[in-house]
């Protein structure tokens, strides 16, 4: 392989083979980075001459393209380089009181009482069907809005002045260009009673305090205090954006091969931007990522309505900001205009790129979460970012699979088929001071701390490379998940 070691927090890979391009790859001396991921990497550097190809310090393997990877090309779409969970993402919310104060057990249980957690749960109390889901596909969280209106339960747990709110603190206010009539309606049959469930994986909420501050100025204007309870939220498109990322998918490999286009590996299919494949994925995927916004918006609901009847009192609980990662945007940057895939990475623009938004003074906020048992970070985009396409990485990456952390249990007896890496005890020790919920106690350790990287030298790298600054750590109190 052809790396070299541009600095402390910097690998390049160098064009060679089938290669079209460099590559870059955010990585502290420090750490490492599968092989299979890095070739993942150069096979992403292999479509187009004049792309932008990056890793970002949590980088590991996916579907096709590493997670953890930016590809921005002015010619091309591809399914695979934005992923299954369309539009996963994290929101962060406020509230007034300090973590001596704040009741975290109750309130963590009101939370699971309200939330569906693991795959393939529903919430039929707020299923959306026929003009009410094409509206939350269409027009993403505003269109929430008027469904609240004609939808006695969702009316129910939605505060209208809440949510207006919430759209300036929302990434695209919560809404990408879409057309649900590209749709087929499996996708939107899977997603119609997914609304206000949290999913399995890494997705969560977690109840958490605000650990250091590291820039006062930043943290006043946010709303941020040492000691302070804030709810983190970190979900996505469900198994709605899971079959628009299926089928298109298979549509991409279809297209590629009827137009004579060099698949790099055998997950990694491209279409032209400018073709039906590429407007109708495009248009697709904008209505998975309006239904995760939605989505975020319904949990931060039940989330605040939970809060409001333990303490007997609302709190308000304003968003600080609601950010995408696994997502595909056309973008400016240096002049260029480019369809600027985010997989397994989030956006993190500075603030001259922040113009007519309320951070347009301060930078976008970025939420980078660690594992549960870890400490989250929130950050601000710099100036100093731009070659990266302004992009950091969306959480702290893995280093062993879910398997090689968990082993293999057989899921009606409890079986253990295969001893995982962690142990129970392990396990505990590192989860000793966090109320942990989870809906499935055999497969808890596939997110065991220890599966995955050292979040605070991955924000280390971060700030090293110049791509965002710290404002506050946290740290968890209480995880929710699946």
């Amino acid at each position: 392989m052809s790396t070299r070691r541009i600095d402390t927090y910097r690998l390049e890979l160098r064009k060679t083979g089938v290669m079209k391009t460099d590559a870059l790859v955010y990585l502290h001396e420090r750490m490492t980075a599968e092989s299979e991921a890095l070739n993942q990497l150069r096979d992403a550097a292999s479509i187009d001459p004049g792309a932008i190809v990056v890793g970002t310090p949590d980088i590991h393997v996916g579907y096709g393209v590493p997670i953890g990877s930016v590809l921005g090309t002015e010619e091309f779409i591809s399914p695979a380089a934005v992923g299954y969970d369309i539009n996963c993402g994290m929101r962060l919310m406020l509230t007034p009181m300090g973590a001596d104060d704040f009741p975290v057990e109750r309130v963590a249980d009101a939370i699971r009482r309200d939330l569906p957690l693991g795959e393939g749960k529903s919430n039929p109390a707020l299923s959306l069907g026929g003009s009410a889901l094409e509206r939350v596909l269409a027009r993403g969280v505003s269109g929430l809005l008027s469904v609240a209106r004609s939808n006695a339960e969702i009316g129910r747990i939605l505060d209208p002045e809440r949510m207006e709110a919430d759209l300036s603190k929302i990434e695209d206010e919560g809404c990408l260009q879409a057309d649900p009539g590209v749709m087929s309606q499996k996708a939107k049959n899977r997603g119609a009673s997914q609304l206000g469930t949290l999913g399995g994986g890494n997705h969560f909420v977690e109840i958490q305090r605000v650990d250091r501050v590291e820039d006062r100025r930043a943290a006043r204007a946010l709303g941020i205090n040492e000691g302070q309870v804030v709810v983190m939220i970190h979900t996505g498109s469900r198994g709605l954006g899971h079959q628009v990322a299926s089928e298109h998918m298979r549509i991409a490999v279809d297209c590629a091969a009827r137009r004579g286009l060099t698949m790099p590996n055998k997950q990694l299919a491209y279409v032209p931007a400018d073709s039906v494949e590429g407007r109708d994925y495009l248009n697709a995927m904008g209505c998975a990522a309006n239904f995760a916004f939605v989505n975020r918006q319904v949990i931060a609901a039940l989330v605040r309505n939970a809060v409001a009847r333990v303490l007997a009192r609302s709190l308000g609980m304003p968003t600080l900001y609601d950010v995408s990662h696994n997502i595909v945007k056309f973008e400016r940057h240096g002049g260029r205009r480019l369809y600027v895939h985010r997989k397994g990475a989030t956006r993190a623009y500075p603030a001259s790129m922040m113009r007519n938004t309320v951070f347009d003074k301060l930078g976008q906020p970025v939420l980078i979460p660690g594992s549960m048992g870890t400490a989250s970070y929130v950050l601000l985009g710099t100036e100093s970012a731009s070659e990266s396409l302004y992009s950091v990485n969306h959480g702290a990456g893995r280093v062993m699979s879910r398997t090689a952390a968990a082993g293999k249990v057989r899921r009606r007896d409890g079986k253990i088929l295969k001893p995982g890496m962690i142990s129970d005890k392990r396990f505990e020790q590192t989860m000793k001071d966090v109320y942990l919920l989870c809906e499935d106690p055999h497969t808890i350790k596939e997110e065991a701390p220890d599966a995955y990287k050292d979040v605070d030298l991955v924000v280390d790298t971060v700030v090293g490379a110049g791509l965002a600054k710290v404002v506050a750590r946290m740290v968890p109190l209480a995880v929710l998940k699946g």
